[in-house]
């Protein structure tokens, strides 16, 4: 799967210039010892790059995202091709994140996501379901006609599904990390507790 080409991943950083981009933040992102998930730079009257980083272990925060955005600067500032102002924004995936590299695929097995392909697959693009894993270049991906493999090549976008399941194992990575304290939480009534009174 490795194109000399497209270092980064088609998902990580998809046109030429976002390629551009990612070659000079990746390393500067990993030296800090974050990873890279996603850069886009969009257009508009300013043009805004949007950079999501995360931990390898995930729960990165609001300090983090600021560091990194101090140091991405002053990197493409220096060796940017970006001659024109610009906004950068960087931020986490977040609990429904994109899923950018083959690797996350394995991570997030047993999870819902939506995957999307550029082309069509057997009359679609869309599918639905739960991450299986992956199997060499593959991403498995159990459908309501059984599990089926899409190259990872052929994926234009895919993310996790928000689901109770996905918050729960986030909110627990995130308190084994340290990251959070249940002791700083009151108890918190949902709406089907008080519909239960």
């Amino acid at each position: 799967m490795s194109d000399p080409e497209n270092p980064v991943g088609d998902l990580v950083a998809r046109t030429a210039i976002d390629r551009r981009l990612a070659a000079i933040v990746q390393p500067v992102i990993e030296g800090m010892g974050f990873e890279l998930v996603r850069l886009r730079l969009m257009s508009g009257k300013t043009r805004t790059l949007q950079i999501m980083a995360d931990k390898p272990e995930g729960g990165i925060e609001v300090d983090d995202c600021a560091e990194i955005s101090t140091v991405v600067s002053a990197a493409l500032d220096v060796e940017g091709p970006l001659e024109d102002a610009y906004l950068l924004e960087v931020s986490s995936p977040g609990i429904d994140r994109p899923l950018t590299r083959l690797k996350d695929f394995e991570t997030w097995a047993g999870y819902e996501a939506k995957l999307e392909t550029t082309e069509l697959i057997d009359g679609r693009r869309r599918f639905k379901g739960l991450l299986a894993g992956t199997e060499g270049d593959e991403v498995l991906i159990e459908i309501d006609e059984g599990t089926i493999g899409l190259h990872f090549d052929w994926l234009a976008d895919a993310k996790l599904v928000l689901t109770e399941a996905l918050i729960a194992e986030t909110l627990r990575a995130r308190r084994d990390a340290g990251v959070i304290n249940e002791a700083d939480f009151d108890e918190i009534e949902t709406d089907t507790a008080s519909e239960e009174e």
